[in-house]
């Protein structure tokens, strides 16, 4: 093991995962980390666990620095099984320690891995456990983005470990952001926000918002995923409240689509011409060509999304009802929505997809565009002339 010292007595003994690709269908090109922090003071503690199949590495960690029945208690920041599913193997070799969590984190505990969980000790917004010298103390953060969710903030070395909250997917040999390409950091930072912590954006203003008021310093964020941020920890919290206010958003449009014989394909790039012609900015996304992950976070800074889809048994095409469930579950806010299409002897898809938008709530314009079999001339004059009719929009 490396040690990765945070400061004296706190280590990240968690594990960079190299060579994962896929994170329940989000997109991980550059991999991850699943981080786990080791306190040690007249008594340890160990701050969330890892994935399951890394859970050798983690006692290995754990074991250059302490014996695991030296372990006093256990913090359990968050029950999804990318940071608890190793807790039963350490459970056990730590066996003198107190298992901590939020009561939510603590039902949950134990409908994952058993009665032998009904020992553990909750704690709740602003409760303490002391070590010695160093103290630390909770904040619960539900729907951060489980129901369970808490942050635990060790007080004397100003350090906060939120877990899933402010983290990337990101596997690097650096473990802090003074260490890592600052383009690459930022590029996985927003999309991690993007697809997984955007449905929860007002949640998270409000929380930032309780952290600020409580007026505790913090000059590190260690979350559990990707780098710790000890150089500028207050970048990422800006970027979060940027991007969950829409603070980011450009004069920018998304056009999403996918096409069948190349008619949507027309229409598309006669639309983006459109709205380039007005002096705003386009850009087309091809399912089936660009995965749900990317298309999310590059919708973040954007005023206006266009999905685009022919018609297939009197229906969208597969790939757009696969983009669709994706993002009205992520709920973007802020943005104006409108589609187009194609279809032969009977039309659905842009019916279909204004009805699944609207029923999730999105703002939309009306009534779109579609062309029938192939767009003509007169069509295609009417895709470049909805384009800027989307640009004024966005200007507005």
């Amino acid at each position: 093991m490396v040690k990765v010292t945070l400061k004296d007595g706190v280590y990240c003994v968690g594990v960079v995962d190299w060579n994962i690709r896929d994170f329940h269908g989000y997109i991980t090109r550059r991999g991850s980390s699943y981080n786990a922090y080791l306190i040690q003071d007249e008594k340890t503690a160990l701050v969330d666990t890892v994935k399951h199949s890394f859970a050798g590495e983690l006692v290995e960690n754990i074991s250059a620095l302490t014996s695991l029945e030296k372990i006093d208690y256990i913090i359990v920041n968050h029950v999804e099984m990318d940071h608890s599913s190793s807790l039963p193997v350490i459970a056990k070799l730590a066996k003198n320690a107190k298992i901590v969590s939020s009561v939510r984190g603590k039902e949950e505990l134990i409908k994952h891995y058993g009665a032998e969980f009904e020992r553990i000790e909750t704690v709740k917004s602003g409760d303490t456990i002391k070590l010695g010298k160093k103290t630390l103390t909770f904040l619960e953060a539900p729907m951060l983005h489980w129901p369970d969710s808490m942050f635990t903030y060790l007080i004397e070395d100003k350090i906060l470990m939120p877990n899933d909250a402010f983290g990337q997917h990101l596997a690097s040999a650096g473990r802090f952001d003074d260490e890592v390409d600052q383009t690459v950091l930022m590029e996985e930072a927003v999309t991690y926000y993007a697809n997984i912590l955007m449905p929860f954006s007002p949640l998270i203003v409000k929380k930032i918002q309780e952290v600020v008021a409580m007026k505790i310093p913090i000059d590190m964020i260690a979350p559990s995923h990707g780098i710790i941020w000890r150089k500028d920890p207050m970048k990422i919290v800006n970027a979060y409240l940027d991007w969950c206010t829409g603070k980011t958003v450009r004069q920018k449009a998304i056009i999403v689509f996918d096409t069948m014989w190349g008619s949507t394909d027309k229409m598309a790039r006669t639309i983006a011409e459109g709205i380039i012609s007005q002096g705003v900015e386009a850009k087309l996304l091809k399912l089936r060509g660009t995965d749900n992950t990317d298309i999310v976070t590059e919708i973040v800074d954007a005023k206006a999304v266009l999905v685009g889809s022919p018609t297939l048994n009197n229906g969208m095409f597969p790939s757009l009802g696969t983009f669709l469930t994706y993002i009205t579950g992520l709920k973007p806010k802020g943005k104006i929505w409108s589609f187009f299409g194609s279809y032969g002897w009977g039309g659905g898809a842009v019916k279909n997809m204004f009805k699944t938008v609207k029923e999730a709530g999105f703002e939309v314009l009306e009534p779109g565009i579609e062309a029938k079999w192939v767009p003509t001339a007169e069509e295609l004059k009417k895709c470049f002339e909805f384009g800027q009719q989307i640009a004024q929009n966005i200007k507005v």
